[in-house]
């Protein structure tokens, strides 16, 4: 963890931390940017208050910064009030998974030859969950960055609304840019065809991917495995219920929004594949 000085606020800023429990007393605000987000979270004595505002895009910034002080933003800032639940001046900063599924597209489509098989390394955008109190009442839950949205179906009648996610599929775990409002969401594909399986697009379940920290602090989700056997309209789809080998030891941070079927086994329709 870096701690530096702000020379304007006389603020130590250091790293963020998901799962922490930060202490504030009534009249303090606590500072984060992370992602395209800067947010203020202030205690006082019958209530706590959420300032947000959108930082520009840049793929450059990495790193998440948290500082404390008595000063408040401008006007400027979106302003949430919320009466304390307790007594507790406790805040802990909890990662979420989109609640529809994301939409995965590959910047270059992948080809996977007859009885072949990859594991894609795809780097999912995480929203913040709020909690205050040793209870962890939850009073907002933030999307970080913008979200595109895409519809995918057969035709304009059957089909689902999803999240759309650009991303560069890699293949090498060392590749994957390492950002802390990303979850790492490894994709086991496997052809189990005759012919070979072209992947342009396909929707990964987020609503069913539990949320891991290992020991590195770096976030990943369960691992999702995609069986092709004939059709694309006949793939099906498992999600295991535990982190993944390549995370190492790891903790369970938040648990999946939806709960798949027995076994993690889903039946899938064409428009898992776009």
């Amino acid at each position: 963890m870096q701690n530096v000085v702000d020379r304007k606020s006389k603020a130590i800023v250091r790293d963020g931390q998901w799962g922490h429990a930060y202490q504030l007393g009534s009249g303090e605000t606590q500072r984060h940017d992370l992602s395209e987000t800067r947010l203020w979270l202030t205690l006082l004595d019958r209530e706590w208050q959420i300032r947000t505002e959108k930082l520009p895009r840049s793929e450059e910034r990495s790193r998440w910064t948290e500082s404390l002080s008595l000063t408040l933003p401008g006007s400027g800032a979106s302003l949430q009030r919320f009466i304390r639940p307790d007594e507790s001046g406790t805040v802990t900063f909890l990662p979420a998974l989109a609640g529809l599924p994301t939409v995965i597209r590959p910047y270059e489509p992948l080809t996977i030859p007859p009885q072949g098989e990859c594991t894609i390394y795809v780097g999912t955008l995480v929203w913040m969950r709020v909690c205050v109190g040793s209870q962890l009442h939850e009073l907002a839950e933030l999307p970080l960055a913008a979200q595109n949205m895409t519809w995918v179906g057969s035709n304009t009648m059957e089909g689902d609304v999803c999240y759309s996610a650009p991303t560069h599929a890699r293949l090498m775990l060392e590749a994957v840019p390492k950002r802390p409002w990303r979850a790492i969401s490894p994709v086991l594909v496997r052809n189990h065809r005759k012919v070979p399986l072209l992947l342009e697009r396909f929707s990964l379940p987020t609503p069913l991917l539990g949320i891991y920290r290992n020991t590195q602090g770096q976030l990943w989700t369960s691992l999702t495995t995609v069986t092709c056997e004939t059709g694309m309209n006949a793939a099906r789809l498992k999600v295991d219920s535990t982190v993944p080998v390549a995370a190492g030891e790891a903790e369970l941070l938040s648990a999946p929004r939806e709960k798949a079927e027995r076994g993690g086994l889903i039946r899938t329709v064409d428009r898992m594949f776009g």
